[in-house]
């Protein structure tokens, strides 16, 4: 047999696995440590259940293979079902051809030790693995699958968005007469939810004749997933008055769906939800509840937020370095992940990436070059994309953009989109068409049906004047069926998210908002602002360019914020796209002569107007 060794002594001419050679000298020395501790037991079943507490705490493929070693020298594979221990073992570890080598050694495999089987490889997403193991238990072993069996394989059909597979098993599922075991039918729920399939999902709900935690839950989060978080927040409600308590995954659905509506009183009452639960010493709820503040403009209650938590994870710490990230700045985020290193806590590649985007945003080049130096060397991070495609930005951004080219040009994996991207965004910036040309090309190439990089390419030719060639990427743009979402602002006011689009007039206080649009337009001119029509891209009079640029959604959103709001309140603006250099220095100034902060979010970072002046340093 493939995996025997000769530990037992059996056979000296057996031939030893390659892969077990260095194991076997592991066990060596592992051995002699192990020893005293076996040997103290004085029958099977406690040695049994020492080796079944290493197995399910090994962390290595070496490891696993010395007790491998272990259990073929001291006992059985059917004691304790350790052989399905170790086979669990392999999978966990990665090693798919050791585990399935192993289980088919192991004598009188019963329904639990395929169920161990098909479950280990759906925790990996691995169905194909599971799809095989299931219909070879069905077929060749003439084993009926059972509830514990069908889950996983929903689970991994889930995972990888197989729905015509997933409805194949929910078929076996249904003949067995499964569907009357709750887990078997939130598995379902699960599957159709993230599958897109919403009234398949809410027929099961509706069909349950009990209707458990989870099932609530996965229909409070499918629905928030596909974008619906009102209904989401509806299933809670009804969810509370069936008399069913909440937990963590409940609470984690909802402040999503807060973060979807961008209702920051909504918010606040999920908060106060949490803290009447006794939820809010739970760490990923609280990470949640940051992360969500600092995405609704409110960085002082995400520090608010983490300051309270007591042990923060990496997963915390991560979470509020994001959080200076996305508002530029820039040193706090620098001082956050000294302050996390100092702490004993370890940054991963998650970590890093916030970091280089902090560098990024607050123009730290040479701190962000330091970082991506030492990311590896001292922390031992291995550089993915991402890290490149932050680097690229913050290179590009600063106007090192033959720096970035070059860095693209030497990296050891693939550029993506992202990389490229960046590189693209900042040609625009610094009017490089040139090389925007050529980025474009790539990036049309990598994924021809991304209107935005057309879009960006245009506005390049547009700004520069060369509107013939502006034309004729529009119109590429018009064969390949890709449409531009327009430039939307939203802003929080009664309960309610009000929307404006550049010269919208679908608003009810339409006339009262261009009155005070007017208003702040003639103070702006009266210190001396004049618009700066060269961001507006259509070749049309200047005139006509004046009065474009003056009804861009963000003025209106600014304005109609400044009649609804008391004096002295923040205005929150949530943007779709980047936010115009000319939109860019009018909030500047309104936030001046209204003496009101304004914080704007684009799809880059917030921006931060108080007094004139703006928390990116006119670096964005």
């Amino acid at each position: 047999m493939i995996m025997l060794i000769p530990y037992m002594q059996r056979a000296s001419k057996l031939l030893i696995p390659h892969k077990f050679i260095s194991s076997i000298r592991l066990y060596n020395s592992f051995a002699s440590q192990l020893s005293p501790t076996f040997h103290a037991f004085s029958n099977v079943d406690s040695v049994v259940s020492a080796l079944i507490t290493a197995i399910s705490t090994c962390s290595s493929i070496s490891y696993c293979r010395a007790l491998h070693c272990r259990v073929i020298k001291s006992v059985n594979y059917n004691h304790g079902f350790i052989g399905d221990q170790l086979v669990s073992s392999y999978v966990e570890l990665g090693c798919t051809k050791d585990a399935l080598e192993l289980f088919d050694e192991l004598p009188d495999k019963d329904l639990v030790s395929w169920n161990s089987l098909i479950s280990g490889f759906s925790r990996r997403a691995d169905l194909g693995i599971c799809l095989g193991l299931l219909f070879k238990m069905r077929f060749e072993m003439g084993l009926k699958p059972n509830e514990v069996t069908v889950i996983p394989v929903v689970s991994a059909c889930a995972g990888v968005g197989e729905l015509d597979v997933g409805k194949c098993i929910h078929g076996i599922a249904l003949k067995s007469g499964m569907l009357l075991e709750v887990k078997v039918v939130n598995s379902l729920i699960n599957l159709y939810g993230k599958c897109g399939c919403l009234e398949a999902a809410c027929c099961l709900f509706e069909g349950m004749s009990v209707q458990s935690l989870v099932s609530w839950n996965s229909m409070v989060a499918v629905h928030v997933h596909m974008g619906l978080a009102e209904k989401g927040i509806g299933y809670f409600i009804m969810m509370r008055r069936a008399g069913i308590n909440s937990d963590q995954a409940t609470v984690v659905s909802l402040l999503l769906a807060c973060e979807n509506l961008g209702v920051r009183k909504l918010a606040e009452a999920v908060h106060g939800y949490i803290l009447n639960g006794g939820l809010d010493g739970n760490l990923a709820i609280a990470t949640a509840l940051l992360d969500l503040y600092a995405k609704l403009g409110i960085l002082s209650d995400s520090c608010k937020v983490f300051g309270e938590m007591i042990n923060p994870d990496a997963v915390a710490w991560t979470a509020m370095l994001s959080s200076y990230a996305m508002h530029g700045r820039g040193r706090e985020a620098i001082e956050h992940f000294e302050l996390m290193i100092r702490e004993g806590v370890l940054p991963d590649h998650v970590t890093f990436t916030h970091l280089l985007c902090a560098c990024s945003h607050s123009g730290l080049v040479e701190e962000g070059k330091n970082y991506f130096k030492i990311m590896h060397k001292v922390y031992g991070v291995e550089l993915r994309v991402e890290h490149y495609s932050c680097m690229v930005d913050l290179l590009g951004r600063s106007g090192h953009l033959n720096d970035a080219y070059k860095l693209i040009k030497s990296m050891p994996i693939e550029p993506n989109c992202g990389v490229w991207g960046a590189l693209i965004g900042a040609c625009r910036v610094r009017g490089n068409i040139e090389l925007g040309k050529e980025v474009a090309e790539r990036l049309f190439s990598l994924d021809p049906s991304d209107s935005r990089n057309y879009i960006t390419l245009s506005n390049m030719y547009s700004a520069a004047g060369q509107w013939r060639d502006a034309s004729k990427v529009r119109a590429l743009m018009k064969q390949r069926v890709l449409i531009r979402n327009p430039g939307c602002s939203y802003i929080e006011h009664g309960n309610k998210i009000h929307c404006f689009v550049m010269g919208d007039q679908s608003h009810p206080d339409t006339e009262r908002i261009y009155n005070k649009l007017e208003e702040l337009v003639r103070k702006n001119r009266e210190v001396g602002f004049a618009s700066k029509t060269e961001y507006v891209l259509q070749d049309v009079d200047e005139e006509v360019k004046e009065d474009l640029i003056n009804k861009h959604s963000e003025k209106l959103a600014i304005a109609f914020g400044l009649l609804v709001t008391n004096a002295g309140m923040p205005l929150i603006i949530t943007k779709n796209i980047r936010i115009c250099g000319d939109c860019h220095g009018f909030a500047k100034l309104i936030s001046l002569i209204e003496k009101r902060p304004i914080i704007i979010r684009d799809t880059k970072r917030f921006h931060h107007f108080t007094n004139g002046l703006c928390s990116c340093g006119d670096y964005w």
